[in-house]
């Protein structure tokens, strides 16, 4: 492997590590802090995606072609449905046991393809970058980085940022991190608790739905395609550490290098190395790499 071919996987990780955090991220929100079992999470990754697709028509007929636009307007759907489906569902969860969580949100996923399906129908789409993301960095003679996917780290890091701001720093990330120790405390304290995860969920499906739109031109748009996601945004909020948006980041990063060079590397074992990952990691750290915070 030549160093502009390592350079290549290397952003390719960062990349890949980068948009998981930002599914992840979200995932952790829900499960770690409201404690409620989302098997629905990749879904709002799908609608997302779908989102990218079927705004764009929209947003150029009435506004001139606008890729920034589409995202702004698809991140607002995509909160109003989650501040919607917490009121309508998951606000009656928490209580609950694990297998009613699990199966309340399995058959949202039902609900979600069925959706997909009437509206969208079943074929694959794809979504055109925008012009002025649509060139390339060259990094050798002969090998490019296209500038989309730059930006996609760009727009991943800066929702990072603003994400940890939140959490860290501001008052509302106060009540939440409370919230998530002591829900009886902060209610006693006069905080509204329902509101407080209402907040949190609708902001876990924007994230994920952020991740989707900003990946669907590079990954087309498919049925089903929040399926996977899923099952590696919980490998991750596992290893990170439930509740820890600084371990999610972490552990993205990390199953973003060990995926991306495995498939490089060792391409017939490739599906399997990022469990071996887990595995290791948790027979060292049962709780993950970091604690909830």
């Amino acid at each position: 492997m030549d160093l502009a071919t390592f350079l290549i996987q290397c952003l390719n990780a960062i990349q890949y590590g980068l948009l998981l955090f930002l599914v992840a991220s979200g995932l952790t929100l829900i499960f770690g802090i409201m404690g409620v079992i989302n098997l629905a999470h990749g879904s709002f990754y799908m609608m997302g995606a779908y989102f990218a697709y079927g705004l764009a028509p929209f947003v150029a007929a009435w506004f001139g072609e606008s890729f920034v636009l589409t995202l702004v307007l698809g991140l607002a759907l995509a909160v109003l449905i989650g501040y919607a489906l917490e009121w309508a569902f998951f606000s009656f969860l928490y209580r609950r046991e694990h297998l009613q969580q699990v199966l309340m949100t399995y058959g949202l996923i039902l609900v979600f393809e069925e959706l997909r399906s009437i509206l969208a129908g079943n074929d694959v789409h794809g979504v055109n970058a925008p012009a002025w993301l649509a060139g390339s960095i060259p990094l050798s003679d002969l090998m490019t980085y296209p500038v989309y996917r730059l930006f996609i780290s760009a727009v991943c890091v800066a929702t990072g940022l603003v994400l940890y701001v939140v959490i860290r720093q501001t008052r509302l990330g106060m009540m939440i991190r409370a919230g998530a120790s002591n829900r009886e405390m902060v209610q006693s304290l006069g905080i509204n608790i329902r509101l407080l995860y209402r907040i949190v969920f609708a902001a876990g499906v924007g994230l994920a739905a952020l991740a989707g739109m900003i990946a669907a031109p590079v990954s087309t748009v498919y049925p089903n395609m929040g399926s996977q996601v899923l099952i590696i945004c919980f490998v991750v909020v596992v290893i990170g550490g439930i509740g820890s948006i600084r371990g999610a980041l972490v552990a993205s990063l990390l199953v973003g290098i060990v995926d991306t060079f495995g498939k490089v590397l060792f391409p017939e074992g490739a599906g399997v190395v990022v469990y071996l990952l887990m595995a290791v990691i948790l027979l060292w750290r049962p709780e993950g790499l970091f604690r909830s915070g």
